[in-house]
C-alpha cells in the first residue's frame, strides 16, 4: 500500500463487544465493512476509540486481521500501538506486521509521562522493530506527553516514521512543523472539532471519531476542505459540530458508540473501566443525535464514490 493513499478520512474504528464484554469479532468486522462500503479512505483500528488498552494481545491481532479482511486491499489499515513499555510496544509492532496491516499508529508510553528524549527514544525503538510505516500520535490531553516540534525534528532521521497525527487541539502545531521540517511528515488531524482548521494549515488526512457514525458526511466535509470549497464546507461543519465536540470529551468512546448504536451501526457497549454514560449524559448525546438526524443535510457532489 503506497503512502500516497494516506489521505482522506480514516475512522478510528470502534471495537465491538458482546453483553458479557467478550470480543465480538464478527460485529467488529461488520462495522468495518460498513465503513468501507460507505467510502472511507482508510481504517485505524486499536486506537483510543478502539479501546486498545482494554484488549488482550490476541484480541488486538484478531481486530487487525478482521480489518485487513474488511478492507480487502482497497484502502489502508493502520493499527494502533498503545503499551505500557517500549518492549511491549515493539512486540505489538511485530505482531501488526505479521497481521499484514499497512502501518502502525504509535502512542507515547502509557502511564509514565515521559520526558522529551525518552519519548523520542520510544518512537525510534518501535520504528526499528518493524518495517511498517509509522504514524506518531500526539494527544497530550489524554496521555500527558506532548510530542513537540523538537521531538518531531529528532524523529525526522527515522525513514519509517512518516506521519504525524495531531490531537492536542492546537492547530498551530501544523504550521510549526511545516516551518521546521517542511513536508517531511504526512500530517493528519486527530481531533474532530478542529478538522476544518487543520486542513487549512496543512493536514491531508483525518483520523476521525464521529465519522464512524456519519462516514459520508465526514468524507464530504474533508474533501470540500481539501478542494478549497470553504463555504460549502462551513455549512456542513456547522451541522456536524455538536457531534464533533463529543470527540473532545474524556468519555468520547462511550459517546461515539452510543451514536453508532442510535444510527444502527454498532453497539453502545464499552469495556470497563469505561462504564455506560450517566443518564444525564446519555440524554444529552441522544438529544444531539436527534437534532443531527432531523437536520441531516443533503451532501454536495465532491466525487465520493457511491455507497456499495
Amino acid at each position: 500500500m503506497k503512502l500516497d493513499t494516506w489521505t482522506g478520512v480514516f475512522p478510528a474504528v470502534t471495537t465491538q463487544f458482546h453483553e458479557d464484554f467478550a470480543l465480538d469479532i464478527e460485529g467488529t468486522h461488520r462495522v468495518m465493512a460498513g465503513l468501507v462500503r460507505d467510502g472511507v479512505s482508510g481504517l485505524v483500528v486499536c486506537g483510543t476509540v478502539g479501546e486498545n488498552t482494554a484488549l488482550t494481545r490476541p484480541e488486538k491481532v484478531a481486530v487487525m486481521e478482521a480489518a485487513k479482511d474488511a478492507a480487502g486491499g482497497r484502502i489502508p489499515v493502520i493499527a494502533g500501538i498503545a503499551e505500557l513499555s517500549t518492549a511491549f510496544a515493539c512486540e505489538v509492532a511485530r505482531e501488526a506486521a505479521r497481521a499484514g496491516v499497512d502501518g502502525v499508529m504509535v502512542m507515547p508510553p502509557l502511564v509514565y509521562p515521559a520526558r522529551p528524549h525518552e519519548t523520542a527514544t520510544h518512537f525510534k525503538a518501535v520504528a526499528r522493530a518493524t518495517d511498517l510505516p509509522v504514524m506518531v500520535y500526539n494527544n497530550p490531553p489524554a496521555y500527558r506527553t506532548d510530542v513537540t516540534v523538537d521531538i518531531l525534528c529528532d524523529l525526522a532521521e527515522c525513514d519509517t516514521i512518516v506521519c504525524f497525527k495531531e490531537s492536542s487541539g492546537d492547530t498551530r502545531r501544523f504550521t510549526d512543523v511545516l516551518n521546521r521540517v517542511g513536508d517531511r511528515f504526512i500530517m493528519f488531524a486527530g481531533l474532530d472539532d478542529v478538522v476544518l482548521e487543520s486542513v487549512m494549515v496543512g493536514a491531508v488526512g483525518w483520523v476521525s471519531g464521529m465519522s464512524n457514525v456519519f462516514p459520508r458526511e465526514g468524507e464530504t466535509l474533508f474533501k470540500l476542505a481539501m478542494a478549497g470549497r470553504y463555504e460549502e464546507a462551513l455549512a456542513l461543519y456547522r451541522w456536524f459540530m455538536p457531534l464533533l465536540h463529543l470527540d473532545a470529551r474524556s468519555d468520547l468512546v462511550q459517546c461515539i458508540k452510543l451514536c453508532e448504536h442510535i444510527a444502527g451501526r454498532g453497539t453502545h457497549l464499552t469495556r470497563p473501566p469505561r462504564l455506560p454514560l450517566t443518564p444525564s449524559d446519555r440524554a444529552e448525546v441522544e438529544a444531539i443525535m436527534a437534532e443531527a438526524m432531523a437536520k441531516r443535510p443533503a451532501l454536495p457532489e465532491i466525487g465520493l464514490r457511491p455507497a456499495a
